[in-house]
């Protein structure tokens, strides 16, 4: 996919082209570089960045969450921080920057399906999976 990123569009038209890729991750931005002052979704882009800029960003399920976050600081400069779905929670992918997009949205519908779902979910260490 490519992130489209405008100075004039509100931040949540950025996360729900995000969010419609990866629809058990989600994308926050932030006006400083670790003071966490969330922006809400109603802001501009504008308001994100250091310095007004606009552009692509391609975007692949092979990325790893810390090159997203790189990239959008680099060239856009946006303090951006990726989210995991956890049931009804959402979790700071810190601990797990390393992973790609794919393997985190993964992960994510994984530990947010019903459990019925969950129960068609058939992991390598499921010793009834030979008995089928």
């Amino acid at each position: 996919m490519y992130l489209y990123i405008s100075p004039k569009h509100p931040i949540s038209d950025v996360q729900k082209a995000f969010s419609n890729t990866f629809p058990f991750l989600k994308i926050e931005f932030f006006k400083n570089q670790g003071a966490h002052h969330l922006l809400p979704g109603d802001r501009s882009i504008a308001e994100a960045q250091e310095q007004t800029r606009e552009g692509s960003i391609a975007i692949t399920g092979d990325m790893k969450v810390r090159e997203l976050e790189q990239a959008l600081g680099k060239l856009f400069p946006l303090h951006a921080q990726v989210l995991r779905r956890s049931g009804n929670i959402w979790l700071e992918t810190t601990m797990t920057d390393d992973w790609t997009l794919a393997r985190q949205n993964e992960h994510g519908r994984e530990i947010s399906a019903p459990y019925k779902e969950k129960d068609k979910i058939r992991d390598d260490y499921d010793l009834s999976r030979d008995n089928d």
